[in-house]
């Protein structure tokens, strides 16, 4: 059993784990007693199977699954948000490797795995039932702070509606990897590779997704000309038929990820006194409006939005 008296403990994320670098073994302890299978069990096994598919995540050096923790590889602190955040870095030459890592990882066929208790894990489809619910986050946890008593029960019903009808409009098939959180603070540069970290949320879904979750993500910001450069690049690899249906869902994904976004950083606002987020949610509502100005699919969601958030929709 370790002592993690004698670990640093560094920096952790937005989930219940905690983090410690044992410098003796050039590794990480990953612990978890919330939530424990997917932030130790599905963690290890996505891990599994990226690294199965030559794509760098962290290997599995030991395992105390029943004392809550597993012991990672160390692969430092070197982010690529901390690389792009240097005024020297040619923005759009680093996306463009992502972007390598994006497709590589939209190539992987395998779908199970053996976990670290010899159990085999299968991955869920990242189905429309399961982004309607994520859309619920906003109406359940930012709206209730910010709209009357006597209007949030007709806001909640007509807002869940038309997520509903958004995501019918979705048309790429559920059969790509997705990692879901894919933005440059869950990717790290080793060796000059570029690491994958934070999976343990993969499923198997809509391809347009991490590509929304990189172009339009909340915590880094980019400007709309560099965000139309990246998907331009990404484009090339398509037919011209396909880059319709992409645009599509790339855009409907988009807004309904932040407004999701929104939610959960307000949940971690109240509910795990994590105040940080807050600061992060005026960024989401600016390209949720980018995204909803370009698509006549978001006519109505937009009047939802602008009779009960008049400051932030435009």
């Amino acid at each position: 059993m370790l002592n993690f008296k004698k670990l640093n403990e560094i920096k952790g994320d937005a989930s219940f784990r905690k983090f410690y670098r044992n410098k003796n073994n050039h590794s990480v302890i990953v612990y978890a007693k919330k939530e424990k299978v997917k932030n130790l069990l599905i963690y290890d096994a996505i891990n599994k199977i990226l690294n199965k598919n030559k794509i760098l995540a962290p290997k599995l050096l030991n395992q105390n699954y029943k004392n809550n923790y597993i012991e990672v590889e160390d692969f430092g602190d070197n982010t690529l948000y901390k690389v792009l955040k240097q005024t020297k870095t040619n923005k759009e030459l680093i996306f463009i490797k992502i972007l390598k890592t994006l497709r590589r990882l939209q190539l992987i066929k395998d779908k199970q795995v053996v976990n670290l208790n010899n159990k085999k894990y299968k991955m869920v489809e990242y189905d429309n039932k399961i982004l309607s619910n994520e859309a619920k986050l906003f109406s359940e946890w930012y709206a209730p702070r910010n709209i009357n008593k006597f209007k949030i029960r007709n806001f909640k019903k007509k807002y869940e509606n038309e997520v509903n009808k958004l995501l019918s409009k979705l048309v790429l098939k559920n059969n790509t990897f997705v990692h879901r959180d894919f933005h440059v603070s869950n990717l790290m540069y080793v060796k000059n590779n570029i690491a994958v970290i934070d999976s343990q949320d993969a499923l198997i879904g809509n391809k347009a997704y991490d590509l929304a979750s990189l172009v339009d993500d909340v915590r880094f910001k980019t400007s709309n000309k560099l965000k139309n450069k990246i998907l331009k690049n990404y484009f090339k690899k398509l037919k011209k038929t396909e880059i319709n249906k992409f645009t599509n869902d790339f855009e409907i994904l988009s807004v309904l990820r932040n407004l999701k976004i929104i939610g959960i950083f307000m949940r971690l606002a109240l509910r795990d006194k994590k105040k940080k987020y807050i600061k992060m949610i005026p960024y989401a509502w600016e390209m949720i409006n980018y995204r909803m100005k370009r698509n006549r699919e978001f006519v109505n969601l937009k009047l939802i939005l602008k009779s009960n958030f008049p400051k932030f929709v435009k």
